[in-house]
Parts: structure tokens; sequence; C-alpha cells
């Protein structure tokens, strides 16, 4: 049987390849393949496309592929669980639908890396706009015709009103937007859901177009390894319904995301040479970057009782699912049309801070992301964690076998700069959730509770308790230095041909937020590089700088 050949194999069909899929296919003339490992996205499943079920597809086999770090040396031996997308779209099909571009300095900052310098926020600034159609209305910073559609709270629950007029009474300030001129302050959310359903990447960019005869999507397919020919990829192999099969191309664009790109890559041959040795593996081509600098998120939840009836909690009583899915079914409204991530804030652990280095979800009850609750009764939450954290750590293939997955860890709490942040995190939402817009709900605090003060108890009980925000990034950064993976210019893996990768992992710095707008911004950014056309012109756009 002859093999299948293609201009263009998008390896992932998660948050860029759903995006890569669509710009590369729009000329007729490009003949695109996406291989995705997870299952279709079916219309009729509604743990996926229900907002508020997000807490059954995580840690579950059907839609999760359940990765776990090893164990953190800095957090007495604890595995950190990952959920990780296992159906089409990726992780955007089960993820929080929490849109956050990050703080316009991130990119500034990523400009200070070697060869980055076509990746300020002006030059981002088209991407993000051309991939937005944000409800709330377009202007300078925010788009209003793409294929992305935003909705922004409303956060009018009693407890998002307490929590918004808490931020002014703690010393913080409003914002109208925090993915416009001023991300700093208290505001309402944007949500990547529309009329009640979650609108993931696969139903945003690639559904709408997958009735072109040149493009051409297969589920259920893992990609074992590259095809090399010496340092030039020309296609994949990959396993289908326990099958061996390979398919050639002119260009294989990884889109595996944080773990599986540095994966694929590994499994190839491309690596650092040491490393792919003691495994088994040839090299092919030396590249030490692949897997290093794994950058992430850690959260906590501080929880509180609250006095009034006025949480979300009654909602998750069993008898009221079946009136709740009726309105969600036949009319997308109610409780079950809504993520409940409705508002939060961008502030500074401290006044020395040049830029907000804490982000802060609201939640109008007091809950898990796994759905278990700490108390039966009313109560609310905030999920905080410091952005910056300067900790580090690594992805590594441990066999030449590609079904075992590689081994993660992250390092999370190993600095200085990690543990102080941290304490000045949970004393900052105490802080907030203790002023007097609080005090006809507050009915005390559930978690961490008044055993945890010291800091030596809050950094024993963050090593304890805390939950990463799904945000693994930078293992195959752009750049030019000699840990760089990704060339900037034109997204192609140093050292050889026919090879891209376009994710998460590209980041050189994780961003201040969810990672999934900066990485569709990406892939677009990539579409435009890998398609040979002009970049979109920079937007001089004025943004917020802290004086």
């Amino acid at each position: 049987m002859a093999e299948l050949e293609y201009d263009y194999v998008i390896v992932g069909g998660g948050s860029a390849g759903c995006a890569l899929a669509n710009r590369l296919s729009a000329d007729p003339a490009n003949k695109v393949l996406v291989l995705e490992a997870g299952r279709t996205d079916w219309k009729w499943d509604v743990f996926i496309h229900m907002p508020a079920a997000l807490a059954y597809p995580i840690g579950s086999r059907f839609y999760d592929w359940k990765y776990e770090s090893e164990p953190e040396p800095y957090m007495n031996g604890r595995r950190v669980y990952h959920a990780r997308g296992k159906v089409l779209g990726g992780s955007s099909s089960i993820n929080g639908m929490i849109f956050q571009r990050g703080n316009p300095a991130d990119y500034q900052k990523w400009t200070e890396q070697p060869g980055m310098e076509d990746w300020g926020y002006a030059h981002c600034l088209p991407y993000f706009k051309k991939m937005e159609n944000c409800l709330a209305g377009g202007d300078d910073w925010r788009g209003d015709d793409g294929p992305l559609t935003l909705e922004r709270g409303p956060a009018t629950n009693p407890l998002f009103e307490a929590w918004l007029e808490a931020g002014p009474q703690a010393g913080f300030r409003r914002t109208d937007d925090v993915n416009g001129y001023r991300q700093e302050g208290f505001a309402a959310f944007d949500k990547n859901l529309h009329r009640g359903r979650r609108l993931s990447a696969a139903r945003a960019y690639l559904h709408p177009v997958l009735d072109r005869p040149n493009l051409d999507v297969i589920t259920r397919a893992t990609a074992d390894k590259l095809l090399m020919e010496g340092n030039k990829c020309v296609g994949v192999q990959y396993r289908r319904n326990f099958r061996k099969h390979t398919v050639r191309a002119k260009e294989v664009i990884s889109c595996g995301g944080a773990f599986n790109s540095p994966q694929l890559l590994q499994l190839s041959g491309i690596g650092d040479r040491s490393h792919l040795e003691s495994v088994g593996v040839d090299c092919v081509v030396d590249l030490p970057g692949v897997g290093e600098n794994m950058q992430d998120h850690l959260e906590v939840y501080i929880q509180y009782a609250c006095k009034e009836p006025v949480s979300m909690q009654p909602h998750l009583a069993k008898w009221r699912a079946p009136w709740i899915g009726f309105q969600w079914l036949f009319f997308r409204k109610g409780p079950a049309a809504t993520n409940h991530f409705e508002a939060g804030a961008f502030v500074k652990s401290n006044p020395s801070e040049p830029y907000p280095n804490l982000m802060f979800h609201f939640l109008p009850i007091a809950i898990r992301y796994d759905g278990s609750a700490p108390t039966k009764g009313h109560g609310y939450q905030v999920h905080v964690g410091p952005m910056y954290s300067d900790s580090k750590g690594t992805v590594k293939i441990t066999s030449k076998n590609p079904r075992k997955k590689p081994a993660v860890v992250f390092n999370y709490l190993s600095t200085e700069q990690d543990r102080r942040e941290w304490i000045e995190a949970v004393r900052t939402a105490r802080r907030i959730l203790t002023q007097p817009a609080f005090d006809k709900f507050n009915d005390g605090e559930i978690s961490p509770g008044s055993s945890v003060e010291t800091e030596q108890e809050i950094m024993d009980w963050v090593a304890r308790d805390s939950e990463t925000a799904l945000h693994p990034s930078c293992t195959c950064k752009m750049g030019t230095d000699d840990m760089a993976v990704v060339d900037p210019k034109t997204m192609r893996v140093h050292g050889t041909e026919g090879l891209r990768v376009v994710d998460a992992s590209v980041l050189p710095v994780v961003t201040n937020g969810n990672l999934y707008a900066p990485t569709m911004m990406i892939a677009e950014k990539a579409a435009d590089l890998i398609l040979g056309n002009d970049p979109l012109p920079a937007d001089d756009a004025e943004y917020f700088l802290p004086s």
C-alpha cells in the first residue's frame, strides 16, 4: 500500500494544531493532515461542551491522559497530577475556559531573549486581535471578528460583587479589561464559551472547515516517531487500531504541547546527546534544550464558609441535575451554561514588583477541580499562585517505548523567590477576603484554616495542598541561544529541515495568566511564518506601563 503524502502533517489536534489546520488549509493547494491521539469531540458529549461540567473530564480516562510528575523534591516527594486533553481540541476541550493574554510586559521580556526581537507586544497584538471576537466590543486592544468568540462575566452573583468591592478596599484598583489597556486590577474575566457552550479550539477553528477537500483529520492516531533522513524530517510513523502506519510530508509540525513535543523529538533522536544515548536512542541532532526550561503555574484554593445562602452550592444537589440539564440542553441557560470563573484579579504581591505577579480566580462556591467540596454548606474561594516562578523543570523520555510517558519534574518551590512569593500570595488573598465587603458573608476560613499562619506553616501547606494550574510550557523554547530549540523567525527546529514546533512548549518565558490565549496567538503568527506570508504589521496601541 502506497504511503500517504501531504504538504503539512500536524501532529496533535489540540489548541495550536486546530488553529494551524484552519490557516494552512485555507489555500486549496496545501494538502494538510492532522494526527490526533485522542478521540473526536462528539457534538453530543455534554461533559465536553457543557461549561459547568468541567470537573467531569479531568481525571477520567476517556477525556484525560492523566499525567503526573515524578516525586517533587521540594514537595516532600509528592507527585503532582496533570490533566491533558485526550480528545480533539486537546486541553482546550477540558480546561477552565478562562481567556488571559498575559501582561504586555511579558512579551517585552520575550524580546530580551536572543533572536526574539519580533515577538514583542506590538508584534503579538495584531494576532491576538485577529483571533478574537470579543463580545464586550472591539477597540484598540481587542478584536471583534475572529473565530474565537469571548464572553465576559457577567459576575452578578452577590459574592462576585463582594469580590470586586473588596479589591479597592484592600488597596488595589479596578480595571475595565485585563486583556486590554491595563491588566492590573480587579475585573470580570473573558471566557472562551458562547451561547452556553464551550468554544474549544476544535469548535472555533477546525469544525467550521472540516469540509475542505484538502484537509484530513485522523483521531486515535498516536505518533511514535518522526521519519528522519539525516537531519531532514520527511514524515511521521504513527499507531492506530494497534497497527503502524507511516505518512510522508514536505513539512511536519509538532503541536503536542509541553510534554509531548519534547517527547516526540527525543524519541526521534533530537535532543541532548548524552540523555538520548542513555536510553538507547541514536542521536540525530544534538539539541540540549529539548525538554529543558519547563515552567508552570502552581495554585492553591483559599476557601471560606458563607453565612448567606448565595453561593452555587445548592446546584450540586443531585435532585437538581435534571432541571439544570434541561435548561442547558434546550435553552443553553442556567447554572450549567457558565464555567463560573467569571471574575478575578491581577495584582502585585508587594509594592516593589514591577507589574502583577499574582493572578486570582474567584469562585462563588467552595469546591476543588475534581468536584470534591470541603463543606456541604455555602462557601466561596479564590485560586491564587505566583505567575513568575523561577523554578525550572524537565521533560525526559526514559526509554525508546513511545507508549511510556516521559518523566516530568517541575521542581516546584525550589527557589527563594518562589517561596517568598508564595507566602505573599497567601497573605494577600486573606487580606482581600477579609475586607468589609465580605463581612456579611464571611463565616470563617475553611482552607487552609487558622492553624496555618507562620511562614513555615504556609509553605508546608502549599507543598501539601497545592495543585497545578495546568500551564506547562517552555520545553522547546524559541530563541537563538545555546538552549533554544525553535527558530523564532520560522518555527523550525534548530539543526533540522522540514520540522517545526508550534504549541505552548515554544514560549521562552511563561506569561502571567492562563496559556490558551498565548498559545493560540503563537499559532496564528506561526501560520504566516510557515506560509511565507509577511507578518501582520506591528500595532503600536499604547498600554499601561508602571511608573
